[in-house]
């Protein structure tokens, strides 16, 4: 056989992870020791508890095997004849990072483990096993935070295509909806109305619609109506004379004067005053505008987004919101959908987050733990996107490793979705062991407020409970509570 002498390119194609799921997809391990027992040990041990298991009884072997197959852990023996196992670690290592490798040797000593870390191994491993546990405990983490890592690269991978709609983020079914209607409305001249919550991201979506559009070299101008005065609207949206008002020392054009030949977003529209709505839609039907204390009009050309996170229609019927304004405004709808309605973006929103926090406050923080993205997953979100973002930013500041976790997380985060994260853990355990961990649970928190109730007297809380004190005692005991 002959000998390798450049690094090998690898074909390892590690499956993503799905965070929220509670079964991991099998990995495949690729076992390198040159003495046939051991081999085969390990081997048993492994297959045992569902691993897919390949063999190589060499290094050359090893790293032709790796360049065919789907390998997700390498799990190689440090002294072999020929080529060693820290050499096989080096040269997988030189042709990907994907592919975790575990080192295992019956010669251990420290300048050896550190060798084998520093060029990359996960884990090392010291022969006899103290156990078979050890083992599988080793290659199965090894495997989770290849998946982990491959899921951080191709969410990075899909941020990348991000710019085509600007920082819009998702790939869900509702954003690719979403998508799909910016894309149809982009280079009309018809009114969109944006419906959504606050921090859905209306703002992006109107800018998404106004940079893929012929106006899109032109100005984008966003207005938050709702931080306008009511007194000041008028003046601000069409512009006024000098002397039109008091405090009106200079003539100032309005907003959509700055916005000619390009596209004017009007932010929570809703909060528009009557008055205002009037001289809204004559813009709207004419195309032009009177400044205050004006009586000569002036053409505009301008394409009107508005948005809001209140039902118009509703607003409508109430009559605080004009019928005649609300018909020429709803023209076309584009719902926004709320991040707990597209569950699967979260990931790819967190990492797009963490990204841009890690790099602004210069951490090298990569990846985000498994724990920490099921709380992510399973939180409501009420702040949506904007929420979300907040979090990250925290968990950046807060985060004491390279690894997100949940205690990086806001508080509000992690308390909310305790009880989710610990089903998803209970269902990723056997049987037996889920339910001697939810027995000893109910066990500690009904003891606790058992004595709570009684007043921390042991025999009365017995005989509230319908135990035998002697019974009592030995619960509190066994979780070391204070008696």
């Amino acid at each position: 056989m002959r000998e390798i002498t450049t690094p090998i390119s690898l074909k390892v194609q590690t499956p993503g992870l799905d965070p929220s799921s509670a079964e991991p997809p099998i990995s495949r391990v690729l076992i390198v020791d040159d003495e046939p027992e051991s081999l085969r040990a390990v081997a048993r041990i492994l297959k045992a508890r569902g691993f897919e298991v390949d063999t190589a009884s060499n290094g050359i072997e090893a790293l032709d095997r790796v360049e065919k197959s789907e390998i997700d852990v390498m799990l190689v023996d440090l002294v072999m004849p020929g080529m060693s196992g820290l050499e096989v670690l080096k040269r997988t290592k030189a042709a990907s990072e994907r592919l975790e490798v575990v080192i295992m040797t019956a010669f251990a000593d420290v300048d050896t483990a550190v060798a084998a870390v520093k060029a990359g191994a996960y884990d090392f491993l010291t022969k006899p096993f103290p156990s078979s546990d050890t083992v599988a405990l080793a290659v199965a983490k090894a495997a989770e935070r290849g998946r982990l890592l491959d899921r951080a690269r191709r969410l990075e991978e899909e941020l990348e295509v991000r710019e085509r709609y600007g920082n819009i983020i998702g790939s869900s079914p509702t954003m690719l909806e979403v998508y799909r209607m910016i894309d149809s409305v982009a280079h009309s001249t018809s009114t969109v109305l944006l419906q959504g919550d606050s921090g859905t991201g209306k703002e992006l979506v109107a800018r998404a619609i106004h940079s893929r559009g012929p106006r899109g070299t032109k100005a984008f101008v966003p207005v938050n109506c709702s931080a306008i005065p009511e007194n000041l609207v008028e003046s601000e949206l069409f512009g006024h004379l000098r002397g039109s008002f008091t405090g009106a020392v200079n003539t100032r054009m309005g907003l959509f004067e700055a916005a000619d030949n390009g596209t004017i977003l009007l932010d929570e529209v809703g909060e528009l005053p009557l008055q205002v709505q009037v001289k809204l839609l004559r813009t709207l039907q004419e195309g032009e505008v009177k400044r205050v204390g004006s009586s000569e009009s002036s053409k505009v050309d301008v394409r009107v987004i508005a948005a809001t996170n209140v039902d118009l229609h509703q607003a409508m019927l109430e009559g605080t919101f004009r019928e005649d304004l609300y018909y020429r405004l709803n023209v076309i709808t584009i719902a926004i959908p709320q991040l707990k309605e597209r569950i699967e973006d979260i990931p790819l929103l967190a990492y797009h987050f963490l990204r841009k926090y890690a790099l602004r406050s210069g951490r090298d923080i990569r990846r985000i733990s498994l724990e920490a993205m099921r709380a992510l997953r399973s939180y409501a979100w009420p702040g949506n996107v904007r929420e979300l973002e907040n979090a990250m930013e925290r968990a950046v500041v807060m985060a004491r490793s390279d690894v997100i976790v949940p205690g990086d997380l806001p508080a509000s985060v992690v308390n909310t979705t305790d009880a989710v994260i610990t089903r998803n853990i209970l269902l990723d355990l056997p049987f037996s062991d889920a339910k001697k961990r939810v027995i000893e649970g109910f066990e500690k928190e009904y003891a606790q407020e058992a004595l709570r109730r009684a007043g921390g007297n042991v025999s009365e809380a017995a005989r509230q409970s319908g135990l035998d004190r002697s019974n009592f005692r030995r619960i509190i005991k066994k979780y070391s509570m204070s008696s």
